[in-house]
């Protein structure tokens, strides 16, 4: 849009300076035919590149100022290949000569037919649009006077022009360095019955790049606008005849400190379908073929060159609504104020779709490879660059998010506020809190960007969330049942995951209260080894270990998490649970002790009972564990009970190895659950 205005002024300003040359020249004549060529070698002089115009040119003075002519040529200067600069079919204007002394202008019409400009930048950078520059030198000591302005906020005092048209123009940018070449075509400007006291109808059309685009509507009273410091506006934008903006405002103290006031509305639309229909493929892939179907915009924009403030902001995203309003000042050190409210989004719809036909373990090695692949990369070119912090260093924020409905990695999320503050490079979110899964989470952070890596801490609350169903949205897997409260406290360096898992330090603990770990039958790995782990018949009932408390106390060292003593305690069974989870290698490494104990009490119940523990090592990796039982304490445990039983002293006294034997077979009973 930038560039069809600026194609749009050069070629204006061109034509207004060849029109006003045109008058100035051929006036001082009285046959225009005989001395057109003296005419065409002064224009060709004053603007160094060649200059031809056709032979119907015409003059008329009086009552009327005209000028007509048609077939006109202004060219390039050798350095260019294209041979035209500019390329006008016909053009006529008549303007009042009386008037002018008053300062009136009056003109009858101004119809320039199929004008076309070419625009080009060389491969050693040089423009044709730039004329030869003047050698003259200014007087020393020579001052030049300030122009006035007339009490209308003019340096005119009226103004009518009853036609004013620009027919089937053309614009051509070639960039022969960047091998860029783009086209406005089929430029169409209409303005009737000019005037400084009333609206200007406008009506504009074009091409660009094959691509239809038009503006229409009204432009102020200007004489109004300069008198009081605003000039009204009411224009709608159509782009591909799909988008439609309008502008409804005001342009403020045009002669003083330009401003303006408006607002903006953007009718629903399609970006899938604009982007279709400019030939392109959609710059974002989403999980769901039918996002970003819909969109609408709504706002109120008050902006001038220090500060910008947008309030009463409507923007509609498919099924998702946004009520925003922010103030921005102080540009160089931004401070920004905002309110978002949205009532609803599901992100998943707008996250890059997954695929289901790769393993996890496939996964982890094509990330591997991308890894070395990105690595020879950098130790071919160089380290990357590094992230410049310094415009968020410099902004100072004060804003606040609210979300109705949240649906993020399949999680149901309800009620979330968010408060940002931030200033010298320290962002602060306080308070961040949220409603799930019949609980809820509060808490608060800190970012740093205050050095090159920045830092970041969090602390969270979790009160009583169900974590099953919650499991079972985010993981599509029913494994666990409880209600979660939680304490937790991470801190963590960098942007990116690798280097945010090496840095991961923190502590909390993880409370589990009335729930089942489901898939596990802890019990019966305690009471039939055989059947726990695989070297029994399986029987067709699920396995499930139901708990009245699971606590899970932990800390986090450079990314290897650490239980000390995570503890289940349920009617039948005592749990200890020891061991680190390493972040960075994604491996396990638990110990977990199973006591059966003789009572159905469960939580707060620390009696120790006796029973037979039968120990489980789990290791592996994280997306495929490995559960066995650790046979060889258990043979030590057993076969300790048995050689400080009265039983086991009398045989070895009597070396009755007849009675050993007996034992040691029930020994082997109990070991294997026979």
């Amino acid at each position: 849009m930038k560039k069809v205005l600026k194609w749009g002024l050069i070629v204006i300003a061109s034509l207004v300076v060849i029109i006003i040359a045109a008058i100035l020249i051929i006036p001082r004549v009285v046959d225009v035919q005989k001395y057109k060529p003296e005419l065409e070698k002064k224009v060709a002089q004053a603007f160094g590149r060649p200059f031809s115009i056709g032979d119907d040119l015409r003059l008329s003075v009086f009552p009327w100022a005209g000028i007509s002519f048609s077939d006109l040529h202004l060219g390039n200067v050798k350095e260019f290949e294209e041979k035209d600069f500019v390329r006008i079919k016909s053009f006529e204007a008549r303007i009042k000569l009386l008037p002018l002394l008053s300062k009136d202008i009056q003109v009858k019409k101004f119809i320039l037919n199929e004008p076309r400009m070419v625009l080009v930048k060389n491969k050693d950078g040089r423009v044709n649009w730039e004329l030869p520059q003047k050698t003259t030198k200014p007087k020393k000591d020579e001052k030049v006077p300030a122009g006035k302005i007339s009490e209308t906020g003019l340096p005119i005092s009226a103004l009518w022009v009853g036609n004013f048209s620009i027919k089937n123009g053309e614009v051509l940018w070639i960039d022969h360095a960047a091998g860029i070449r783009k086209q406005v075509s089929d430029i169409n400007l209409t303005l009737q019955e000019v005037s400084l006291d009333r609206p200007v109808e406008l009506k504009f059309s074009a091409v660009v790049d094959k691509q239809p685009l038009s503006i229409q509507g009204s432009v102020g009273p200007v004489r109004k606008g300069f008198q009081e410091g605003s000039v009204s506006m009411d224009l709608s934008l159509t782009v591909l005849n799909q988008l439609t903006l309008r502008f409804k405002g005001a342009l403020e103290n045009l002669a003083v400190f330009p401003g303006i006031e408006l607002d903006l509305e953007v009718a629903e639309f399609s970006p899938r379908k604009m982007v279709a229909a400019l030939g392109r493929t959609f710059p974002m892939a989403t999980a769901d073929p039918n996002a970003f179907d819909r969109m609408t915009l709504n706002a109120h924009i008050k902006a001038n060159s220090k500060k910008v403030s947008v309030s009463n902001g409507i923007l509609g995203l498919d099924e998702s609504r946004l009520n925003f309003s922010m103030k921005a000042s102080d540009f160089s050190k931004p401070a920004v104020k905002f309110d978002l409210n949205l009532n609803q989004i599901n992100l998943d719809r707008y996250l890059p779709p997954t695929s289901d036909k790769k393993s996890s373990v496939q996964q982890q090695d094509q990330e591997t490879k991308s890894q070395k692949i990105e690595m020879s990369k950098e130790s071919a070119t160089g380290p990357t660059k590094k992230a410049d912090y310094t415009p968020l260093r410099r902004l100072i924020l004060d804003g606040q998010l609210k979300i109705g409905t949240l649906i993020a990695n399949k999680a149901r999320i309800q009620d979330v506020i968010l408060k940002i503050h931030a200033k010298n490079g320290i962002f602060n979110l306080d308070p961040l809190k949220l409603n799930m899964y019949q609980g809820n989470v509060s808490g608060k952070a800190t970012l740093n960007v205050t050095k090159d890596i920045p830092e970041s801490n969090i602390r969270l609350n979790v009160r009583k969330v169900e974590a099953g169903p919650l499991l079972r949205d985010v993981l599509e897997k029913d494994i666990f049942e409880g209600v979660m409260q939680a304490n937790v406290t991470l801190a963590m360096a960098g942007t990116d995951p690798a280097l945010i898992k090496k840095t991961l330090n923190g502590h909390g603990e993880l409370l589990f209260n009335d729930g089942a770990i489901k898939g596990i039958d802890l019990v019966g790995m305690v009471q039939n080894v055989q059947a726990a782990f695989g070297l029994a018949e399986k029987s067709d009932q699920k396995s499930r270990t139901d708990f009245a408390e699971l606590k899970a106390p932990f800390t986090i060292t450079n990314g290897v998490i650490n239980t000390p003593q995570t503890s289940l305690k349920s009617p039948l069974l005592r749990v200890i649970a020891k061991g680190t989870a390493d972040l960075v290698r994604e491996t396990l490494d638990f110990r977990v002790e199973p006591k059966v104990v003789g009572t159905i009490k469960g939580q707060g119940d620390e009696t120790q009972r006796s029973g037979i523990m039968v120990p489980v090592l789990i290791t592996g990796n994280f997306s495929s564990p490995k559960f066995r039982p650790d046979l060889k304490s258990v043979a030590k445990q057993q076969l300790q009970e048995v050689l400080e039983s009265e039983k086991a002293q009398k045989i070895f006294e009597k070396e009755e190895l007849k009675q050993l034997q007996e034992i040691t077979k029930g020994l082997l009973k109990g070991l294997l659950g026979q």
